[in-house]
């Protein structure tokens, strides 16, 4: 009894009435309608854009905008409360909001390449950032999922919504997909699916989580064993992840600790002309090879 009267002061299981406040909320949510793939064209059409022209303004517009939260906790609490209809349903909005988001930012972008608004010789920081996935990025998942899946537990935090939807990235993951497609880079289109994968599974293992602490469970159909085996399912393939994020992790740790060297013998060299000034410089790998280009500032 003492134990489950401490775990119950940090962790309150939600009355029956609350918890079904709750899943009859979340159910409209996670289940793809009209204004669901209206605000995938919207959110997907401002996020490629925004990775394209480099503005990291635009594409926090976008996060803004973007639905695919909602079918992520669907998956959460449905594998909790054990109700295959409403896991079949975020299943379904989450694939088709995704497919949907790639399609579009495929199209965007050749149509950028063909006229072209915006001229990309080269990818932007915004673009390349997301194709480097890292344990980290499955932290702030794990953070942003728990946080979002507990104020919809809270209706008093709902207006921490809009910065767990910036935290945990979904979006303009998907369009970086699209944009490497585009651009026949498929590195970059891998490494954004990754990123994406990660984010998704780590925040609806973060939802099972939330939803089974807080009692959802034991309250609804009596589905303790079932939510347990889903909460270890989510957990394994969370704990799966980490290794092609470590992977990744240590292939761009090297890639950084060449470039420091590469940047110092560099700025040596150039220091040793007269009145020369290092203004920039950018190295690139194809395979054995290293390309660098090099703008120097001088008055001779």
């Amino acid at each position: 009894m003492k134990k489950s009267s401490l775990w119950s002061s940090f962790i309150k299981p939600l009355s029956h009435e609350k918890i079904k406040a709750v899943v009859d909320e979340i159910t409209p949510m996670a289940s793809p309608g009209f204004d669901y793939f209206l605000l995938v064209i919207l959110s997907g059409s401002i996020a490629t854009l925004g990775l394209i022209t480099d503005s990291p303004a635009v594409i926090i517009g976008a996060m803004l905008v973007a639905p695919l939260m909602s079918p992520l906790i669907g998956i959460g609490l449905a594998s909790v409360i054990g109700n295959p209809d409403l896991l079949k349903k975020s299943l379904s909005a989450l694939f088709r909001g995704a497919l949907l988001a790639v399609a579009l930012s495929v199209i965007i972008t050749l149509a950028n390449n063909a006229m072209p608004f915006f001229s990309m010789q080269e990818l932007s920081e915004e673009i390349l950032v997301r194709t480097r996935p890292s344990p980290i990025d499955l932290v702030i998942a794990l953070a942003g999922g728990v946080a979002a899946a507990y104020a919809l537990t809270q209706p008093n935090l709902s207006a921490a919504l809009p910065g767990v939807a910036i935290a945990t990235a979904l979006m303009p993951p998907l369009c970086t997909i699209g944009i490497g497609i585009a651009s026949s880079r498929w590195d970059v289109a891998g490494g954004a699916t990754l990123l994406f994968i990660t984010n998704a599974v780590t925040i609806a293992f973060a939802a099972v989580l939330v939803f089974f602490l807080r009692g959802f469970s034991s309250r609804i159909k009596k589905r303790e064993n079932g939510a347990l085996g889903g909460l270890i399912l989510a957990g394994s393939l969370t704990v799966l992840l980490l290794i092609p994020l470590t992977y990744f992790s240590l292939k761009f740790f090297r890639e950084a600790s060449e470039n420091r060297l590469i940047y110092e013998v560099v700025a040596a060299e150039v220091n040793k002309l007269p009145s020369a000034e290092l203004v920039s410089w950018k190295a690139e790998r194809n395979g054995t090879d290293l390309n660098m280009a090099i703008t120097l500032r001088t008055g001779s």
